[in-house]
This record gives structure tokens, C-alpha cells and sequence, in this order.
């Protein structure tokens, strides 16, 4: 991904140094923010080109969002971060997964112990791929798995998100808050 330094809403200026520090640059479809539709997931993908899962969770410098139901995936957005290096510095995880928020899944290369606990406590599934991959076959997969279920990372959201009796099933086996 190339980084524009002269877009001024991708950098913020110090005035202490009086160097610009890049951030967060999000892109998002219109549409993608009124989709009310049941059944979809949003899924995030690691990816420096846009097509290829190919990056590391941690450093990756864009991630591409799609949502996925039982018969198309549509692009939804795309998040720029600018370059980071592999340091073990936590603090950049926060800025991430705020950005991911709404995502059930994001898929990357390699994701630390620490980035896997924080996604699984915003409920977002991390899903480490074992080589680079391309995006598509990925997309056609999760839509197998919505329309013939026993992902089940995907049944879990779908049912959640569309099962308006879950609380009654739980009250009636006993559950209190």
C-alpha cells in the first residue's frame, strides 16, 4: 500500500518535532453501514494488496472488509495503518481491533497470543493462515459454511445475531446474570 503523506486527514502534525505521524486511514462503502441484514457477516482480511491475506495481524499495514451472507460477498471497506515493525509493542493492538469492530472473523498470517485474547474479548475470530492465500476462494468458503453450516465459529455469530429466543432457552435452563 502506498502511504500519501499530503493527505491531511492521514497524519497528524506534532508540533514538538514537527513531523507527521501517520494513523488509521478507513475507508468505508455507504451501503455497508445500513446493511441490517441477517445472516451476514462482516470478516476482515490482513492484506497489503487487497487481494491476498498476507500479513502478520500485529504489523499488518491494511486490512480489507468485506460482508458475507449465504449468496454474495460485497466489499465493505478498507483500513490503511502505516508500517510497523514486528517489536512486540501491544499498543498498537487497540487501534486495530477498535477499527475492526462489527467483524466476526479477521483472517492474517500470524497472530500473537496476546492480539488473540484481545479479538476473542471484542468478539472477532482470528483465523491464522499457514501460508499466503487468496482472498476469494477464503470469501467462497465462509459462504459454504452459511449456507451448510459446521464452521463453528460461523454458526455461533449467525445463530447469536438471528436468535431472538436464546434468552428465553437460557432463562428456562436456568441461567441468572
Amino acid at each position: 500500500m502506498t502511504f500519501l503523506p499530503t493527505d491531511p486527514f492521514f497524519g497528524q502534525a506534532d508540533p514538538a518535532t514537527a513531523k507527521t505521524t501517520l494513523s488509521l486511514r478507513k475507508v468505508a462503502l455507504a451501503w455497508s453501514a445500513t446493511d441490517p441484514e441477517p445472516g451476514t457477516l462482516r470478516v476482515a482480511f490482513a492484506s497489503r494488496d487487497r487481494v491476498h491475506v498476507d500479513q502478520h495481524f500485529g504489523a499488518a499495514e491494511g486490512f480489507v472488509i468485506f460482508t458475507v451472507d449465504a449468496e454474495r460477498a460485497r466489499l465493505a471497506g478498507v483500513l490503511e495503518f502505516p508500517p510497523e515493525n514486528m517489536d512486540g509493542n501491544e499498543n498498537k493492538l487497540g487501534e486495530r481491533i477498535r477499527a475492526l469492530e462489527g467483524c466476526a472473523a479477521v483472517y492474517c498470517l500470524a497472530v500473537g497470543g496476546s492480539a488473540v485474547r484481545q479479538l476473542l474479548a471484542a468478539n472477532i475470530q482470528p483465523i491464522r493462515l499457514e501460508n499466503a492465500a487468496s482472498i476469494d476462494p477464503l470469501l467462497n468458503s465462509i459462504r459454504d459454511a452459511i449456507n451448510a453450516g459446521g464452521v463453528q465459529w460461523i454458526d455461533r455469530r449467525i445463530h447469536r445475531d438471528t436468535d431472538d429466543s436464546r434468552f428465553e432457552r437460557m432463562a428456562a435452563e436456568g441461567w441468572q446474570e
